[in-house]
């Protein structure tokens, strides 16, 4: 008896049900390659590329991860959402690595740099590609193994990535655990749900693919068949429905962490409903996880989620009974919005069961006479709910959540049916139904149902997560009573508002009939309601303080007097460096745990009024530690830093002198840029008159655009309006770390002017950044590092050499020891070898006309020299390749 699963008791593995075609998989020659992964402050992920041959001339790019000392370890394959690419989970592999994983991930047949046809987790495909990955896996020394070629392994993935971790948990009994986000448990219902084609959904899965051509030649005729008729036909179905995870449900016995978003009108909540009923019934674990972003764009909340789905490894692949995988059931509820940034504030309701999407049903009487309508001819104009593909944090669910209504039905295209105001608030958790009775004058109708939260006034109304139900009415002539059973959602509806059930003739995301049709629809019933009343927001306790305040106060005061000599103890400001900006002295900071490796170590340098600095390094050269002990997140272990003479400590009050852009500010898409930085700095309680607004925007450069919605700012515009939420305030000292990302070249430069206008006027921009090309033409001055160290530090023109460097460009490669013949030359201080021939530095007696006199004598093929201005030569050279 084999027990592979020690958290499941008497669970009896079953005979291997999927043989892989090959009993091993054929790295190619020449193919893998090793890198070492490093960043500030943690430790180092080895990483191995391989192009693996799954036969039948496909061949599959993959990135092997490992981290820490030697030793088996339990393994996980990470798999990339459709269009994307192994690259698009690196991070996520590198964090699980160095949380003790053999963690394996690859580009999908089709996508990144594998070969082969796209064929939407063909079984005989991407999931038989899978297989082949085990096997792998169970060949290297790092991989538990739970027997000979059986490898401990749990699989996850958001959206496609989603649904090859189920698909091959139901083919392949290896899988030991899975966590798919975010996808389908049936991809039938889905882009033909209740025998509607959802048209722009499935246009964007083929564009994203890079076209029809670019999947298996089947699917590709299925869809062109599918949109050309606009209804789905029995053998489409049958296609997508055997590539589904529901194909072989009754095969997947493993535990299962379900994540779903609710952002999502490509894969609905009811997807994962499904996969979790299914899943349970088999004997396995399964929680479920309602996030609050999806392919429709709001929060994705990647850290919890990438934090919960590590527990769930940790739980049910190490046996650590100790890892806390969460409730059975999580929701994320949107709770207003946070004055500081304006973006929403999310909390969690949980529940100690799943409660499904029928938990708990109240009956809402709804009134409205029987209402007649019109399919207009060539479905135009459709109505508009969400919006597929917009995506990002301006996605409309996104906008439903914060109480904006956004959708549109046209007059004479729609029924309504209304209930009377609550009385009480009411919370909505899962799919609400109603039953109606449809005639029409076509032979079949198609209705799309939505259910609004209408407020007091009877005309704001708000879709819930912009989602609606498709349906098809056949035999709808001489008519026919339909159960409607809606979107399911998690939503709030407060005291006095009422309810509107909506049955529309047109959709912009689907496929409606062309010929002009009535629908004629009455009521048949109530509109009933899930409210899931086990689901609850946890109460907020009482303050610990509350309790020990009294007891403790006079502990803290004793504590307060005996350390007060060593708070004295802190530097004073220095007078003499009250107009430096920075001054850091042997700076150093060791790893945690470690007394001999060091993120920065003995590092010095001074930045004066007006400069703008770029701060340069390789990965895990240390300047994200500089920069985190500069805005006194972390303490130093050694040395200093002040800025304008006061030394930095957590909290310093010089510090309100700093001004920070990390990681990109969060922005209330609705409201305009101006009204998005009022309100900023309302929430930091400090005069109006002091932050400046008018002098930072001018600096921006927005222009006109301020008036504007942020929601219409290209990326450029926001990037530009989050750097002038750095600025209120005009602080005398910027930190700006990568500004330009994400930006196209004319963004690029224009942030670029943003920098030196503000710089202009007597302050100080530091700048981290990977562009080189960028920083030699925005900064004035340079601090280049590695590996903790300073490497160089000066003026931008002395770095790169303008004077004294010249570049020598030849018309074929110079070997080494001419390189070493041309720096033993009179007048050269150093020679080394670029791409595009010689980089030599002239000593105090050296000319470039002797230099070319030299160069001929040698033989060397000259077909260039002249001053060497490219900051990306100097700066490999500086730290030796290493980047």
């Amino acid at each position: 008896m084999d027990l592979r699963l020690p958290g499941l008791r008497g669970r009896v593995r079953r005979p291997r049900r999927w043989i892989a075609v090959a009993a091993s998989v054929v790295v190619l020659a020449g193919a893998g390659t090793w890198t070492a992964v490093a960043d500030d402050d943690v430790p180092p992920v080895r990483s191995t590329d391989r192009v693996m041959d799954m036969g039948g001339g496909v061949r599959v790019d993959t990135s092997y991860f490992t981290s820490g000392p030697g030793g088996r370890r339990p393994a996980v394959l990470l798999a990339h959402g459709f269009g994307g690419s192994k690259d698009d989970v690196r991070q996520q592999a590198e964090d699980l690595a160095r949380d003790g994983y053999a963690v394996l991930t690859w580009s999908a047949r089709g996508f990144g740099k594998s070969t082969g046809k796209v064929g939407l987790n063909d079984p005989k495909g991407e999931v038989a590609d899978v297989s082949r990955l085990l096997d792998w896996l169970a060949k290297q020394p790092q991989v538990e193994l739970d027997k000979a070629g059986d490898p401990r392994v749990g699989m996850a993935g958001g959206s496609y990535g989603g649904a090859i971790s189920l698909l091959a948990a139901g083919h392949d009994d290896r899988v030991d655990a899975i966590a798919p986000a975010i996808t389908y448990w049936n991809l039938a219902d889905a882009l033909f749900p209740n025998g509607v084609f959802k048209k722009l959904w499935a246009g964007i899965f083929v564009n994203t693919a890079g076209g029809c051509d670019k999947f298996e030649t089947q699917i590709c005729e299925m869809y062109e068949r599918v949109a050309e008729s606009g209804t789905p036909d029995a053998a489409a179905r049958t296609m997508l429905e055997e590539r589904s995870p529901s194909a072989v449900g009754d095969r997947i016995d493993v535990p299962t962490l379900l994540m779903q978003g609710q952002s999502d009108s490509l894969f609905t909540l009811g997807q994962a409903d499904r996969a979790a009923k299914a899943i349970r019934a088999n004997g396995a674990p399964v929680d479920v996880d309602w996030i609050s972003g999806g392919h429709d764009g709001g929060d994705m909340e990647t850290s919890r989620i990438q934090g919960r789905v590590q527990s769930w490894f940790d739980r049910y692949l190490k046996d650590d009974k100790s890892a806390d995988t969460g409730p059975a059931f999580r929701v994320t509820r949107t709770g207003g919005v946070d004055s500081t940034d304006g973006q929403a504030m999310l909390r969690g309701a949980s529940a100690d069961t799943y409660p499904g999407l029928e938990s708990g049903r109240k009956s809402i009487a709804l009134t409205g006479r029987e209402q007649s309508f019109a399919n207009p001819a060539g479905a135009n104009p459709p109505a508009v709910s969400a919006l597929p593909g917009l995506g990002g944090s301006g996605g409309l669910a996104q906008l439903s959540s914060l109480g904006v209504g956004v959708s549109l039905d046209f007059p004479g295209q729609f029924a309504a049916f209304e209930s009377a105001p609550v009385n009480d608030n009411l919370h909505i958790t899962g799919s609400p139904t109603a039953t109606v009775h449809v005639r029409s004058t076509s032979e079949d109708a198609v209705l799309f149902g939505k259910v609004y939260d209408v407020g007091p006034d009877g005309t704001q109304q708000v879709l819930p997560s912009q989602l609606v139900t498709p349906l098809r009415v056949e035999g709808a002539k001489s008519g026919k009573d339909v159960t409607v059973t809606l979107p399911a959602i998690d939503h709030d509806i407060e005291k006095g508002h009422s309810l509107r059930l909506v049955l529309s003739s047109t959709d912009l995301g689907y496929a409606s009939p062309a010929s002009p049709a009535t629908y004629t629809v009455s009521l048949k019933g109530d509109l009933s309601v899930p409210t899931a009343p086990g689901v609850s927001t946890a109460e907020a306790p009482l303050p610990a303080w509350v309790w020990w305040l009294p007891l403790t106060g006079v502990a803290v005061a004793l504590a307060l007097l005996l350390t007060a000599r060593r708070r004295t103890a802190t530097p004073a400001p220095d007078p003499k460096r009250a107009e430096v900006p920075l001054q850091i002295t042997d700076l150093s900071k060791r790893y945690a745990g470690s007394q001999d490796r060091f993120a920065v170590r003995d590092l010095s340098f001074r930045v004066e009024k007006g400069q703008v600095l770029g701060l340069l390094g390789p990965n895990g050269a240390g300047k994200t530690t500089t920069l985190r002990m500069l805005m006194g997140l972390i303490k130093p272990d050694a040395g200093e830093i002040r800025v304008f003479g006061h030394a930095i400590r957590p909290g310093a009050p010089v510090l309100s002198r700093v001004g920070a852009f990390v990681e990109g500010a969060g922005f209330l898409p609705h409201l305009s840029g101006r009204e998005n930085l009022e309100l900023y700095w309302q929430a930091t309680g400090r005069p109006p008159q002091d932050a400046h607004l008018d002098e930072a925007l001018e600096i921006a450069g927005l222009g006109d655009a301020l008036a504007r919605a942020v929601r219409t700012y290209s990326q450029g515009m926001r990037q530009r309006l989050a750097i002038a939420q750095a600025m209120l305030g005009l602080p005398d000292l910027l930190i700006l770390d990568e500004p330009t990302n994400g930006l196209d070249p004319p963004q690029i430069r224009e942030m670029r002017q943003v920098m030196i206008r503000y710089a202009a006027a007597g302050r100080t921009v530091i700048v981290s950044s990977h562009l080189l090309a960028e920083v030699e033409q925005s900064c004035t001055h340079l601090v280049v590092m590695d590996r903790g160290r300073l490497v160089q530090a000066g003026p931008v023109a002395e770095i790169i050499g303008s004077g004294d460097t010249l570049l020598v460009g030849t018309a074929t490669a110079v070997e080494e020891p001419v390189v070493e013949k041309v720096a033993a030359l009179p007048g050269i201080a150093s020679a080394v070898r670029t791409d595009d021939g010689i980089l030599v530095r002239l000593d105090a007696d050296g000319s470039a006309q002797r230099l070319v006199t030299e160069l001929v004598r040698l033989e060397v093929p000259v077909q260039s020299v002249g001053p060497h201005r490219r900051l990306e030569d100097a700066f490999l050279t500086l730290i030796g390749g290493s980047a």
